[in-house]
């Protein structure tokens, strides 16, 4: 089941894409532009087109600044990171190069770009991140941070996705192209130390003075992921008691175990692909691991294993807020719309508005730079936080951060975020959470997108009075893309997959689990009236 190496790079330079096949086109979901050579999805052909339709992007919108360059450790990273350059080179855009060619985590390029521009309006940086994040060894991948540091929207997304597409039809007539070598050597090719940069500011936004003190006893896998050579540095540098359980670096991924459905998948937060760390739980007092590009979390406690991710971003969310004395009263705690409504709970015992928007880290971006957000996180085990002085430390995910706090809340507690969790189902309550996924058509997965609120007839969710349906985020009124329908203890929401032929239903009781069964049997048949075929 191993993927073959030679083949996968073979068939990025060889294969073409076929423009009229839909699944063959460039594509942009809610991070990018993600395939596999292996059925012509992510090719050098793609990336050719992608990149110098980036390079109009800047070019309309006054973006002079350097492109911060990064890339993680799938198969498929290093030549989308040679052919990125050829086009950036050949466009004279100042591009930053990590030193010794070393793996660049997501955060740290939005740490990259947000620290190039604070203070700045003119000559803006933005970056590219070369990574399918937590995806199997046989896809690649490739998303664009404009100068807020963040993941595109999706007018950007939808303006590169356009071009790209037009470029591909030209047979790529228009994309500026130099030898790789040539590339390297330009003037405009710079080399840059990311990890010091990233590993040296990290007090800034966790308080590792504490840590050390401490002298946790704390384990970490990077999952052979783009932060290897971080969590040395980040030991050395502030003196933790850190163990790297593993730096193996691989690109078919052979060390992992299989995720549910038997694909190697690097995702700390499912069960299935950590056991690993989750079988050396009690040799640490915490343990943690980030996914590929280091933007996602996996927390493991000795009190309750493997955190599943709401249950640590509740945790987080009430630590953070009651001690980040810092932190300015009107930020706000961010959550996605199919997030633990228990985050709505620990945000009203703290007082706290809350803001919740739609699936995709990018809702985050503007709250978090304007400081009316403090908190950014989502139910797939991703979340961000502002420095200690309130101010922003990343506009995208950051699995480091986010891992590193558990030792923070741990040692300042003496309690793992296991048993903090535990402290707050105890005042607030406890809840059943479970997503299943359902096969769809593309025609049925549209239709899910475009449900209006007047589709539901019933009244009543397994024995309650439906209180709300939600096609748009409460937070900022954008489009969900599918719809919430919310009780007094319960709630479902369902959307397409912006990937596969499924649509995802998310739902919560706080009733247990019988009751959480009930709003996912009703939910499916609410959801399958809603995306029948038209006869």
């Amino acid at each position: 089941m191993l993927v073959n190496v030679p083949k996968l790079i073979t068939a990025y330079y060889t294969d073409v894409p076929d423009v009229s096949v839909p699944e063959q086109r460039v594509s942009f979901g809610t991070s990018g532009h993600r395939g596999s050579s292996f059925n012509r999805s992510f090719n050098e052909t793609h990336i050719l087109a992608i990149t110098q339709a980036i390079c109009a992007h800047r070019k309309e919108h006054g973006i002079s600044g350097p492109l911060f360059l990064g890339l993680d450790t799938h198969a498929l990273s290093v030549p989308t990171g040679a052919t990125v350059l050829e086009v950036l080179a050949a466009n004279a855009v100042d591009v930053m190069l990590a030193e010794h060619d070393e793996y660049t985590p997501t955060p740290v390029i939005s740490h990259a770009i947000l620290s190039c521009n604070r203070g700045r309006t003119t000559g803006l940086a933005d970056g590219i991140v070369i990574t399918p994040s937590h995806n199997p060894p046989h896809d690649g991948g490739l998303k664009y941070n404009p100068p807020n540091g963040g993941p595109a929207d999706t007018v950007v997304t939808a303006w590169i996705e356009g071009k790209a597409n037009a470029l591909l039809k030209a047979q790529l007539k228009g994309v500026k192209r130099i030898p790789h070598a040539q590339a390297l050597r330009a003037p405009t090719t710079h080399r840059h130390d990311y990890l010091t940069a990233y590993v040296n500011d990290l007090g800034n936004v966790i308080d590792m003075d504490i840590i050390r003190a401490e002298k946790l006893n704390l384990g970490v896998d990077p999952l052979g992921g783009a932060g290897v050579h971080y969590w040395a540095r980040i030991a050395e540098e502030h003196e933790l008691n850190l163990t790297i359980v593993s730096e193996e670096v691989d690109p078919t991924f052979r060390f992992m175990t299989v995720d549910w459905d038997g694909q190697i998948r690097m995702d700390p937060s499912s069960p299935y692909a950590m056991q690993r760390l989750m079988g050396m739980k009690d040799d640490f007092d915490l343990s943690f691991a980030c996914d590929t590009d280091h933007d996602r979390h996996g927390i493991v406690t000795r009190s309750a294993g493997l955190l599943p991710p709401n249950h640590y971003l509740c945790a987080a969310i009430d630590y953070l807020f009651s001690n980040r004395l810092r932190w300015p009263k009107p930020a706000a705690v961010g959550k996605t719309m199919v997030s633990s409504q228990m985050i709505d709970r620990v945000a009203a015992k703290l007082g706290r508005k809350l803001y919740e928007v739609p699936v995709g880290f990018k809702w985050f971006v503007a709250g978090l730079l304007d400081n009316s957000l403090a908190f950014g996180g989502e139910e797939s085990a991703g979340a961000t936080f502002t420095r200690l002085d309130g101010t922003v430390w990343t506009t995208d995910k950051d699995g480091i951060v986010a891992a590193l706090l558990a030792a923070e809340m741990t040692a300042r507690s003496g309690r793992d975020p296991g048993k903090l969790y535990q402290e707050l189902t105890a005042e607030l309550g406890e809840s059943a959470y479970a997503r299943i996924d359902v096969s769809a058509t593309p025609e049925q997965k549209q239709r899910l997108a475009n449900f209006s609120a007047e589709q539901i007839k019933s009244t009543e969710l397994a024995g309650e009075k439906i209180l709300t349906v939600l096609t748009t985020a409460p937070g900022n009124h954008a489009p969900f893309g599918g719809l919430k329908v919310v009780t007094e203890n319960g709630w479902f929401a369902a959307r397409p997959s912006g990937t596969e032929n499924i649509y995802k239903i998310y739902a919560e009781s706080f009733q247990g689990v019988d009751h959480l069964h009930r709003i996912q049997e009703a939910a499916r048949t609410i959801v399958s009236a809603a995306v029948a075929d038209l006869v």
